[in-house]
């Protein structure tokens, strides 16, 4: 399409109507916020999560635990996809107690088995190990771009109602016209 054909509704021009000037603001404006809105969110939800990941880096500590009590094999179903069952271990917290507690562990392993968990600050079993950095980038763009498409989708939305009202605006408008109009063409034009 050429730009003269797409800028239209700015020129002057003696059947352009007042709708039509609205609808061009409508649609400048659904544009500008729509990108200045999705860039900011984006960019604020990719510094949310990377934030976020390097807590879970800088917080999160690996510790060598004993598992307490048997874990068959048939229980693993039963907790997650990945083969693990929930397992009694021990370990030491930063601060040298012994702490026992319940997390995920490859089903099939007898009591004494010594196995890797993480730990927060605190020396609380945590689930997982934190997001390595690698990973947060790619996590962090996915939310950014996912929080960009969320900021965007209601402001094209509310763009698409707005213009949506005017177009009936203008059918009513072009209605009441041929209404005065179209009896004169009558019989003649036919």
């Amino acid at each position: 399409m050429s730009p003269t054909r797409r800028m239209w509704r700015w020129r002057s021009n003696p059947l352009r109507r007042h709708e039509d000037i609205v609808e061009a603001w409508i649609v400048l404006a659904v544009w500008v916020i729509a990108v200045v809105g999705s860039v900011l969110a984006g960019l604020v939800t990719a510094q949310a999560a990377e934030l976020r990941f390097a807590q879970q880096r800088a917080h999160r500590h690996v510790v060598r635990a004993v598992l307490v009590a048997d874990v068959p094999y048939g229980a693993a179903a039963r907790w997650s996809a990945d083969g693990r069952a929930r397992g009694s271990v021990r370990w030491t917290a930063p601060d040298g107690t012994s702490r026992t507690g319940r997390t995920l562990v490859a089903g099939g392993l007898k009591a004494g088995a010594r196995i890797t968990v993480w730990q927060d600050d605190q020396g609380r079993l945590v689930p997982s190990a934190p997001t390595s950095r690698g990973e947060g980038h790619v996590e962090a763009a996915l939310f950014a771009g996912a929080a960009a498409f969320a900021a965007a989708v209601p402001v094209f939305g509310a763009g698409a109602v707005a213009r949506a009202r005017l177009d009936r605006r203008r059918m009513a408008r072009w209605d009441r016209e041929w209404d005065l109009v179209g009896p004169r063409w009558g019989p003649k034009a036919g």
